[in-house]
């Protein structure tokens, strides 16, 4: 009979347990601001571009267009997105920062740096190089590009 391995001994585990303790705290933390970690990688990837169509936020985030329709509407809601016409595009449309939404990205940029400076402060400063290193080689060999929301 096949020994069945413990949960521990599974990598993706261990990834998991640490990515859902810094991303739960996280998710904490922009509620508090009105937002979710998803609208925040929305708001986030617009806060340096310029005025995009849907299509173009659901290729750099490796998001559907769907995902992102729903996404921007939530924060057309809250004023933190605008929609403006596409002049490449009669039928679309584009999405950009409202002034209220460019004022709270580096806020909530604030809120991303200071969780993990609290959660990644037990590991040296070699140790969190080494990590980073680590997770970036994962990422690159294996292709990722998707932003991860959930």
């Amino acid at each position: 009979m096949h020994a069945v391995s413990d949960l521990t001994a599974h990598m993706g585990y261990l990834l998991r347990m640490v990515s859902n303790a810094v991303s739960q705290e996280f998710a904490r933390k922009v509620a508090s601001e009105g937002v979710t970690v998803a609208e925040w990688a929305l708001l986030r990837s617009l806060y340096d571009s310029d005025p995009a169509a849907p299509s173009a936020l659901a290729r750099k985030m490796g998001l559907t267009k769907g995902a992102i329709s729903k996404l921007a509407e939530r924060l057309l809601e809250k004023g933190l997105l605008e929609r403006t016409g596409n002049p490449d595009d009669k039928r679309g449309h584009r999405l950009s920062l409202s002034a209220v939404g460019l004022a709270k990205v580096p806020l909530l940029a604030a809120l991303a740096d200071g969780n993990d400076a609290a959660f990644f402060a037990v590991l040296t400063g070699e140790e969190r190089d080494g990590l980073r290193h680590l997770l970036a080689a994962l990422i690159d060999r294996h292709g990722l590009s998707a932003v991860p929301i959930d």
